[in-house]
């Protein structure tokens, strides 16, 4: 009896670990952040840089805040899309790698920004982080916003501008 009852304890915490191990019942991570006051006379519009994700261009209309990028060194593109409140910007993102596809060629996730004054006079910034799957929180995404460029989201997308081989017959 005691065996017995030893094996079914070992099994339901062998069982406990395996279920833990696989991600199971393990809420997704979301962000704990509060939205403030938008900086007067700032929009969410505008073209965002950051050394990896390149360029970002967001469209703010209403209460929705949509946009794409492409990485700088154009290894993917990406589309968020999502809700604004304040200075405080919550989204749900698509990332596309270029040349791949099936079920790796993309990467699915969520995030959020806060939009801020920059350290510069007249230069804003987005402080965010992005999570994989279903998570909000795991990654730091830090933009400057551009001063001069206009946004233009439709100019982003899995064109990968004459880096496709020639068609068939036509070596010369």
């Amino acid at each position: 009896m005691i065996r017995r009852f030893a094996a079914l304890a070992f099994l339901g915490v062998g069982l406990t670990y395996f279920a833990a191990a696989c991600g199971g019942g393990t809420a997704p991570k979301t962000a704990q952040v509060t939205a403030g006051e938008m900086p007067e006379g700032e929009s969410w519009t505008g073209v965002y840089f950051h050394p990896l994700f390149g360029y970002l261009h967001l469209v703010e209309e209403g209460e929705t805040v949509a946009g794409r990028w492409k990485r700088a060194d154009g290894s993917a593109w990406g589309e968020l899309t999502g809700t604004k409140s304040g200075n405080l910007y919550h989204y749900t993102w698509t990332e596309h790698k270029v040349g791949l596809v099936g079920p790796s060629a993309n990467s699915t996730g969520k995030g959020y920004f806060v939009y801020k004054p920059g350290k510069e006079k007249g230069v804003a910034e987005l402080d965010g982080q992005y999570g994989l799957n279903g998570d909000e929180v795991g990654s730091d995404w830090h933009c400057i916003k551009q001063q001069r460029m206009q946004s233009d989201p439709k100019s982003i997308n899995g064109d990968t501008g004459g880096m496709a081989p020639p068609a068939a017959n036509t070596w010369q």
